[in-house]
């Protein structure tokens, strides 16, 4: 299979297929296993293909510590004020959730999978069986997570985020290294929301070149107009965050898609696709029908044998089944071959 190709649970992706779209759970189901559920159950009727949820508890991400480099203080941000721990304890899902909610996608015909944030997360996942994994953006860099998820042999797709192309170009050898050529990289902008602005987009179709790999988009910004436009550059993956509501609260629910906008997003990235086509000129066999509409010369009023054809008995005018309109210089000034009825298009046998 080609690297620009992989297989993500039962779908095959990449070059040639559909958009792949992933609901991304996170933090969104706000601490309750029947509202898990429920995401699950809107994903699959949005016609999303895969749910993602993550893997990590706030002690295996960081410190229980007031410091202040444990505290979010950016003010444009999302949560600001709050510590790490406070923050992930609030967000995680709980471990022994993970195997009922991948029960329920396969109940659901979803794939399913997870971010792992440390090693032990990797080996729950092992244990549950997931088909494949995804590295977030802020643990690209992490070399010794990238090399444990690499050796399970599943594919992996991960974010670029703030990467350089030097530590992108470090993390696809990482995985390489491990006899794993599974990769898709996902244009990311690590912001909570991102605006469209700062999406670069044209980013997609030189990841792909630069390291011939699978390549799509996870999107913070809001609303589906960033997602589509990124198909139409090749994006073949896929990943929002979603949610039931945005009214109902949840630290990731800002910057997440309700159902209604998840369903119009699977729809008209699915109609990008089918838009790129080909190159082409020319008819297609659809709008040879539509030929009729365009313009070509017409007799407008009656016009006797022998008659001077000119711009005044004879005009370009629809429907196109006439000379075309670059022989209009050539009709006119010649005379009528016969008498012509108003309405005949003009042809040459008309002509003298």
């Amino acid at each position: 299979m080609s690297a620009k190709v992989i297989r993500l649970g039962k779908t095959q992706v990449g070059e040639g297929a559909p958009p792949y779209v992933i609901a991304e759970m996170s933090a969104n189901h706000n601490q309750s296993l029947d509202r898990a559920f429920e995401l699950i159950d809107a994903a699959a009727n949005a016609g999303c293909h895969a749910v993602k949820i993550q893997t990590y508890t706030a002690d295996t991400m960081t410190l229980d510590c007031d410091r202040p480099e444990f505290r979010i203080e950016d003010k444009g941000s999302l949560w600001t004020g709050r510590t790490l721990y406070d923050l992930y304890q609030e967000a995680h899902t709980p471990w022994e959730w993970h195997k009922p909610i991948f029960e329920r996608c396969r109940e659901r015909g979803l794939d399913y999978f997870s971010t792992p944030f440390d090693h032990s997360a990797v080996d729950l996942l092992e244990e549950l069986q997931v088909p494949f994994y995804k590295i977030a953006s802020f643990e690209n860099t992490d070399i010794p997570l990238l090399r444990k998820v690499a050796k399970t042999g599943k594919p992996v797709i991960f974010s670029n985020g703030m990467a350089t192309v030097q530590e992108l170009a470090e993390a696809v050898q990482t995985i390489r290294d491990c006899g794993n050529d599974q990769i898709a990289i996902l244009k990311c902008t690590s912001t909570y929301p991102a605006t469209p602005k700062d999406s670069n987009l044209a980013t997609i179709p030189h990841l792909r070149e630069l390291f011939d790999v699978v390549v799509g988009l996870s999107d913070h910004t809001l609303g589906i107009g960033v997602p589509v436009a990124s198909v139409a550059l090749g994006a073949s993956i896929i990943e929002k965050h979603f949610t039931l509501a945005r009214s109902d609260g949840g630290p990731d629910s800002a910057f997440s898609l309700e159902p209604s906008e998840m369903k119009m997003l699977v729809e008209e990235s699915l109609r990008a696709y089918e838009s790129i086509g080909v190159i082409h000129y020319g008819l297609t066999e659809k709008e040879k029908k539509s030929l009729c509409f365009r313009r070509s010369l017409f007799a407008c009023c009656d016009i006797k044998e022998g008659e001077v054809l000119n711009a005044e008995n004879v005009r370009i005018i629809r429907p196109g089944m006439g000379l075309a309109p670059k022989f209009s210089e050539f009709v006119w000034g010649r005379t009528a071959a016969r008498d012509i009825q108003r309405g005949t298009p003009i042809t040459f046998e008309l002509i003298s």
